[in-house]
């Protein structure tokens, strides 16, 4: 009958011995929410930057060729006009006034589709040298200066130069500084022409085809 109490006594000496080692391991195991292992987690590195890649050049604008000049016959007197945009594609309108030669130029696209001899400004008003848009059209203009006529008028410079037709072309006149041709050819000249297309007037400038028309 000893036998029970032995065993329990031992289990007795045993039980304090177990729990004090296992109190023992305890303190010596990290806890799992301790702050060290809080910090103990991988922080993602921050991605490198790319530079921006760089914006594409704009290509440059193609020069504006020469491709065609009328077949013009002999030299051109005051009065004299042709005209042939047969099979001429769209393209871009300048306008050429060389007044040495005395002639006025409409190309399109680089083809010549129409020529006319000119009257141009004489020595108190000349006509002025120059790159100069259309800023105005005007079909029945007639001159607030001068009080005449100028018929599909196109505007050059604020202080009245033009491109105009003139009923009297004969050679010894001259304008007050305007381009005038026949109104016949000044009427296809003006549908020819929109707001903002370049008129360049020079003087002795020659053209060439397959050179390019450099103020264009």
């Amino acid at each position: 009958m000893a036998r029970p109490k032995t065993i329990l006594a031992t289990l007795g000496l045993l039980l304090p011995a177990a729990l004090a080692g296992a109190i023992a391991l305890a303190a010596h195991r990290e806890p799992a929410t301790s702050p060290q292992a809080k910090l103990v987690r991988q922080v993602p590195l921050p991605r490198p930057r790319l530079a921006p890649a760089p914006a594409p050049k704009a290509s440059p604008a193609p020069a504006y060729v020469v491709r065609r000049v009328l077949d013009v016959p002999g030299v051109m007197k005051i009065g004299d006009t042709y005209w042939d945009e047969a099979g001429v594609p769209a393209g871009a309108v300048v306008i050429t006034v060389d007044l040495e030669a005395k002639v006025l130029s409409i190309f399109r696209g680089g083809y010549e589709i129409g020529t006319a001899a000119v009257l141009y400004g004489g020595d108190d008003k000349p006509t002025p040298l120059g790159i100069f848009p259309v800023t105005q059209k005007d079909a029945r203009h007639v001159s607030n200066l001068y009080h005449a006529p100028m018929p599909y008028m196109m505007r050059l410079t604020n202080d009245g130069v033009s491109i105009h037709g003139s009923p009297k072309m004969e050679a010894g006149l001259m304008t007050h500084g305007c381009v005038g041709v026949p109104v016949a050819f000044a009427a296809k000249l003006f549908r020819a022409t929109k707001l903002g297309d370049k008129v360049i007037v020079t003087r002795g400038e020659r053209l060439d085809i397959g050179k390019p028309i450099t103020a264009a």
